[in-house]
Protein backbone atom coordinates (compact mmCIF):
# COMPACT_ATOMS: atom_id res chain seq x y z
CA UNK A 1 0.00 0.00 0.00
CA UNK A 2 1.39 3.40 -0.94
CA UNK A 3 2.03 5.53 2.09
CA UNK A 4 2.57 2.80 4.68
CA UNK A 5 5.87 3.54 6.41
CA UNK A 6 8.17 0.60 7.11
CA UNK A 7 8.95 2.19 10.49
CA UNK A 8 5.49 1.24 11.79
CA UNK A 9 6.22 -2.47 11.39
CA UNK A 10 9.84 -2.22 12.50
CA UNK A 11 9.08 -0.62 15.85
CA UNK A 12 6.17 -2.92 16.63
CA UNK A 13 8.32 -5.98 15.91
CA UNK A 14 10.89 -4.86 18.46
CA UNK A 15 10.68 -6.64 21.77
CA UNK A 16 10.02 -4.32 24.69
CA UNK A 17 13.04 -4.49 26.96
CA UNK A 18 12.41 -4.40 30.69
CA UNK A 19 14.58 -1.29 31.02
CA UNK A 20 12.39 0.56 28.57
CA UNK A 21 9.06 -0.63 29.97
CA UNK A 22 9.31 1.81 32.87
CA UNK A 23 9.90 4.61 30.39
CA UNK A 24 6.91 3.46 28.33
CA UNK A 25 4.69 3.44 31.42
CA UNK A 26 5.87 6.96 32.27
CA UNK A 27 4.89 8.20 28.82
CA UNK A 28 1.51 6.48 29.02
CA UNK A 29 0.90 8.01 32.46
CA UNK A 30 1.53 11.48 31.03
CA UNK A 31 -0.92 10.80 28.21
CA UNK A 32 -3.63 9.59 30.60
CA UNK A 33 -3.13 12.49 33.04
CA UNK A 34 -3.33 15.12 30.31
CA UNK A 35 -6.43 13.55 28.79
CA UNK A 36 -8.11 13.44 32.20
CA UNK A 37 -7.14 17.06 32.93
CA UNK A 38 -8.51 18.32 29.62
CA UNK A 39 -11.66 16.21 29.34
CA UNK A 40 -12.48 14.85 32.80
CA UNK A 41 -11.81 11.54 34.51
CA UNK A 42 -14.72 9.51 33.11
CA UNK A 43 -13.53 7.50 30.07
CA UNK A 44 -17.13 6.96 28.97
CA UNK A 45 -17.46 10.72 28.48
CA UNK A 46 -13.88 11.39 27.37
CA UNK A 47 -12.78 9.62 24.19
CA UNK A 48 -9.15 10.77 24.48
CA UNK A 49 -8.93 9.32 27.98
CA UNK A 50 -10.63 6.12 26.83
CA UNK A 51 -8.09 5.66 24.03
CA UNK A 52 -5.16 6.46 26.35
CA UNK A 53 -6.33 3.91 28.92
CA UNK A 54 -6.83 1.28 26.23
CA UNK A 55 -3.29 1.90 24.94
CA UNK A 56 -1.96 1.51 28.48
CA UNK A 57 -3.82 -1.78 28.90
CA UNK A 58 -2.52 -2.99 25.53
CA UNK A 59 0.97 -2.50 26.93
CA UNK A 60 0.15 -4.34 30.19
CA UNK A 61 0.33 -1.26 32.37
CA UNK A 62 -1.01 -2.15 35.85
CA UNK A 63 -4.49 -0.85 36.73
CA UNK A 64 -3.13 0.91 39.83
CA UNK A 65 -0.80 2.96 37.64
CA UNK A 66 -3.68 3.87 35.34
CA UNK A 67 -5.91 4.93 38.23
CA UNK A 68 -3.16 7.11 39.74
CA UNK A 69 -2.53 8.77 36.38
CA UNK A 70 -6.23 9.60 36.05
CA UNK A 71 -6.33 11.05 39.58
CA UNK A 72 -3.26 13.18 38.89
CA UNK A 73 -5.06 14.55 35.86
CA UNK A 74 -8.26 15.36 37.74
CA UNK A 75 -6.36 16.90 40.65
CA UNK A 76 -7.23 14.19 43.21
CA UNK A 77 -3.48 13.51 43.48
CA UNK A 78 -0.64 16.00 43.16
CA UNK A 79 0.99 15.94 39.75
CA UNK A 80 2.91 17.87 37.13
CA UNK A 81 1.16 19.95 34.47
CA UNK A 82 2.09 18.76 31.00
CA UNK A 83 1.32 20.32 27.65
CA UNK A 84 1.01 18.48 24.36
CA UNK A 85 2.55 19.84 21.17
CA UNK A 86 4.04 18.82 17.81
CA UNK A 87 7.48 19.32 16.26
CA UNK A 88 8.18 18.75 12.59
CA UNK A 89 11.46 18.32 10.79
CA UNK A 90 13.66 16.16 8.63
CA UNK A 91 15.96 13.19 9.08
CA UNK A 92 18.92 12.00 7.00
CA UNK A 93 18.09 11.83 3.30
CA UNK A 94 15.30 14.37 3.69
CA UNK A 95 12.75 12.01 5.26
CA UNK A 96 9.87 13.72 7.04
CA UNK A 97 9.61 13.59 10.82
CA UNK A 98 6.42 14.34 12.76
CA UNK A 99 6.83 14.18 16.55
CA UNK A 100 4.06 14.11 19.15
CA UNK A 101 5.50 15.47 22.41
CA UNK A 102 4.39 16.05 25.96
CA UNK A 103 6.44 18.11 28.40
CA UNK A 104 6.34 20.29 31.52
CA UNK A 105 9.08 22.51 30.03
CA UNK A 106 8.70 23.25 26.34
CA UNK A 107 11.93 25.27 26.06
CA UNK A 108 14.01 22.46 27.54
CA UNK A 109 12.38 19.91 25.26
CA UNK A 110 12.96 22.06 22.16
CA UNK A 111 16.67 22.39 22.93
CA UNK A 112 17.08 18.66 23.58
CA UNK A 113 15.19 17.58 20.45
CA UNK A 114 17.09 20.07 18.31
CA UNK A 115 20.37 18.69 19.69
CA UNK A 116 19.40 15.06 18.98
CA UNK A 117 18.35 15.88 15.43
CA UNK A 118 21.54 17.84 14.73
CA UNK A 119 23.73 15.09 16.20
CA UNK A 120 22.13 12.43 13.99
CA UNK A 121 21.88 14.27 10.68
CA UNK A 122 18.44 15.81 10.98
CA UNK A 123 16.97 19.22 11.71
CA UNK A 124 13.84 20.89 13.06
CA UNK A 125 11.57 22.60 10.56
CA UNK A 126 8.84 25.20 10.68
CA UNK A 127 5.35 24.31 11.85
CA UNK A 128 3.46 22.70 8.97
CA UNK A 129 6.56 21.82 6.94
CA UNK A 130 5.76 18.08 6.84
CA UNK A 131 2.29 17.73 8.40
CA UNK A 132 0.72 17.92 4.94
CA UNK A 133 2.48 14.66 4.04
CA UNK A 134 0.56 12.71 6.70
CA UNK A 135 -3.04 11.82 7.43
CA UNK A 136 -4.40 10.91 10.87
CA UNK A 137 -5.87 7.41 10.69
CA UNK A 138 -6.74 4.53 12.96
CA UNK A 139 -4.10 1.79 12.77
CA UNK A 140 -4.51 -1.79 14.01
CA UNK A 141 -1.53 -4.12 13.55
CA UNK A 142 -2.07 -7.89 13.58
CA UNK A 143 0.79 -10.40 13.82
CA UNK A 144 -0.36 -13.43 11.80
CA UNK A 145 1.90 -15.69 13.89
CA UNK A 146 -0.24 -14.94 16.96
CA UNK A 147 -3.69 -15.76 15.54
CA UNK A 148 -5.52 -18.61 13.81
CA UNK A 149 -6.49 -16.53 10.78
CA UNK A 150 -4.61 -16.29 7.48
CA UNK A 151 -4.06 -12.91 5.82
CA UNK A 152 -7.04 -13.25 3.45
CA UNK A 153 -9.38 -13.97 6.35
CA UNK A 154 -8.03 -10.99 8.32
CA UNK A 155 -8.46 -8.71 5.32
CA UNK A 156 -12.05 -9.87 4.83
CA UNK A 157 -12.93 -9.38 8.50
CA UNK A 158 -11.26 -5.97 8.49
CA UNK A 159 -13.22 -4.72 5.50
CA UNK A 160 -16.47 -6.04 6.98
CA UNK A 161 -15.62 -4.15 10.20
CA UNK A 162 -15.39 -0.87 8.31
CA UNK A 163 -11.67 -0.65 7.51
CA UNK A 164 -10.64 1.84 4.83
CA UNK A 165 -7.59 -0.12 3.72
CA UNK A 166 -5.41 -3.10 4.62
CA UNK A 167 -1.66 -3.65 4.15
CA UNK A 168 0.19 -6.99 4.46
CA UNK A 169 3.96 -7.14 4.92
CA UNK A 170 6.35 -9.59 6.57
CA UNK A 171 3.58 -11.48 8.36
CA UNK A 172 2.06 -8.28 9.75
CA UNK A 173 -1.38 -7.06 8.69
CA UNK A 174 -2.00 -3.34 9.19
CA UNK A 175 -5.64 -2.29 9.18
CA UNK A 176 -6.44 1.37 8.55
CA UNK A 177 -9.65 3.07 9.64
CA UNK A 178 -11.07 6.58 9.83
CA UNK A 179 -10.27 8.02 13.29
CA UNK A 180 -14.00 8.27 14.02
CA UNK A 181 -14.46 4.57 13.24
CA UNK A 182 -11.37 3.28 15.06
CA UNK A 183 -12.99 2.12 18.30
CA UNK A 184 -15.98 0.51 16.57
CA UNK A 185 -13.78 -1.36 14.09
CA UNK A 186 -11.49 -2.55 16.86
CA UNK A 187 -14.43 -3.84 18.90
CA UNK A 188 -15.87 -5.75 15.92
CA UNK A 189 -12.53 -7.35 15.13
CA UNK A 190 -11.92 -8.36 18.73
CA UNK A 191 -15.35 -9.99 18.77
CA UNK A 192 -14.29 -12.33 15.94
CA UNK A 193 -11.09 -13.28 17.77
CA UNK A 194 -8.45 -10.94 16.39
CA UNK A 195 -5.85 -9.47 18.72
CA UNK A 196 -3.47 -6.64 18.00
CA UNK A 197 0.25 -6.16 18.56
CA UNK A 198 -0.44 -2.42 18.33
CA UNK A 199 -3.54 -0.27 18.04
CA UNK A 200 -3.61 3.50 17.89
CA UNK A 201 -4.67 6.58 15.99
CA UNK A 202 -1.50 7.50 14.12
CA UNK A 203 -0.10 9.86 11.51
CA UNK A 204 0.23 7.79 8.32
CA UNK A 205 2.29 9.12 5.40
CA UNK A 206 0.56 9.57 2.05
CA UNK A 207 3.74 8.49 0.24
CA UNK A 208 7.09 7.02 1.27
CA UNK A 209 10.78 7.55 0.45
CA UNK A 210 12.80 4.39 -0.22
CA UNK A 211 16.19 4.49 1.49
CA UNK A 212 19.57 2.99 0.67
CA UNK A 213 21.43 1.04 3.35
CA UNK A 214 23.58 3.88 4.69
CA UNK A 215 20.67 6.32 4.95
CA UNK A 216 18.40 3.63 6.38
CA UNK A 217 20.84 2.90 9.22
CA UNK A 218 21.13 6.61 10.03
CA UNK A 219 17.34 7.03 10.18
CA UNK A 220 16.81 3.92 12.28
CA UNK A 221 19.37 5.21 14.79
CA UNK A 222 17.71 8.64 14.86
CA UNK A 223 14.26 7.11 15.41
CA UNK A 224 15.63 5.03 18.28
CA UNK A 225 17.15 8.01 20.11
CA UNK A 226 14.05 10.14 19.56
CA UNK A 227 11.70 7.46 20.88
CA UNK A 228 13.99 7.01 23.88
CA UNK A 229 13.50 10.65 24.88
CA UNK A 230 11.17 11.03 27.85
CA UNK A 231 9.08 13.80 26.25
CA UNK A 232 8.54 12.08 22.89
CA UNK A 233 5.23 10.25 22.80
CA UNK A 234 5.36 9.11 19.17
CA UNK A 235 7.60 9.60 16.13
CA UNK A 236 6.18 9.25 12.62
CA UNK A 237 8.18 9.19 9.42
CA UNK A 238 7.69 8.47 5.73
CA UNK A 239 10.69 6.28 4.97
CA UNK A 240 10.61 2.78 3.52
CA UNK A 241 13.44 0.24 3.55
CA UNK A 242 13.57 -2.58 0.98
CA UNK A 243 13.40 -6.02 2.60
CA UNK A 244 16.85 -7.07 1.38
CA UNK A 245 18.43 -3.98 2.94
CA UNK A 246 16.48 -4.42 6.18
CA UNK A 247 17.67 -8.03 6.36
CA UNK A 248 21.30 -6.94 5.89
CA UNK A 249 20.96 -4.36 8.66
CA UNK A 250 19.38 -6.91 11.00
CA UNK A 251 22.18 -9.41 10.37
CA UNK A 252 24.81 -6.81 11.22
CA UNK A 253 23.27 -5.94 14.59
Amino acid sequence: MAGHSKWANIKHKKSKEDAKRGKLFSKLSKMISLAAREGGGDPEMNSDLRLAIQKAKDNNMPNDNIERAVKRGTGELEGVDYEKFVYEGYGPGGVALYLDLMSDNRNRTAAEIRHLLSKHGGNLGESGCVAWMFKRRGQLIVDLAEIDYDEDEVMLEALEAGAEDVSVEDGMVTIFTAPSNFEESRKKLEEVGLKFSAADIAMIPDNTIELDKVTAKKNLKLMDVLEDHDDVQEVYSNFDIPDEIMNEISEEE
